[in-house]
């Protein structure tokens, strides 16, 4: 009786002394950056200095087919009348211009974009909205966004963007340029296509300061 007994205390004591069985750390799925609306200015409000070097001028084009053409620059601050990046102050503000006026036979032009992060971006953006109304009617209007640092000018509605209509973009950053690079897109009539301009450097990411 003793020995059964025994078992029985045995038993309960392992039961209630064995440890659950572990529950499962959940994994943290990286959710995809959206797209940032920004509020954009108006070109035509902004007053501008002097340029750093000649305007570029460019085309959106694939396999020989020309959609738009692009006449670049990029300007220092009101007041400055000589622009030459190694003299800059810190922090200068640079505007970096486009004029982009879609190809002959273009009947939709949807989206001008800067095709990689905005190095050095400022936080200010726009476009010429004379032009803009010139273009697409009252009930046109263009959407501004941030896309994953990249910067987006999309046309909704009204009458579409469409050839020999020039829209001036521009944006700013605390970066000067690094020459021309592959480094804009427009799309029109179903069809995206790469340009070059001026642009800045890519940003040294930040190095962090090692444990002591």
């Amino acid at each position: 009786m003793r020995a059964t007994l025994a078992a029985i205390a045995y038993i309960a004591l392992a039961a209630c002394s064995a440890e659950p069985e572990p529950t499962p750390t959940p994994t943290i799925t990286p959710t995809p950056d959206k797209p940032k609306t920004l509020v954009p200015g108006d070109f035509a409000d902004l007053v501008l200095g002097a340029k750093v070097g000649d305007e570029a001028a460019s085309k959106f084009a694939l396999d020989g087919q020309e959609l738009a053409e692009v006449t670049s620059y990029v300007a220092c601050p009101e007041g400055m009348d000589e622009c030459k990046p190694a003299e800059f102050p810190a922090d200068t503000v640079l505007t970096y211009v486009h004029r982009v006026t879609p190809a002959k036979g273009v009947a939709g032009a949807t989206l001008f974009r800067t095709a990689r992060p905005a190095a050095g971006f400022a936080n200010l953006v726009g476009y010429d909205m004379a032009e803009a109304a010139a273009a697409l009617g009252q009930d046109g209007k263009i959407d501004v966004a941030s896309d994953n640092g990249a910067l987006v000018w999309r046309v909704i509605g009204g009458d579409g963007w469409k050839a020999g209509e020039t829209i001036t973009f521009y944006w700013q950053s605390k970066l000067p340029p690094e020459g021309e690079q592959i480094a804009y897109q427009f799309e029109a009539d179903g069809t995206t296509a790469l340009g070059t301009g001026p642009f800045p450097p890519k940003e040294k990411p930040v190095e962090e300061t090692p444990a002591r």
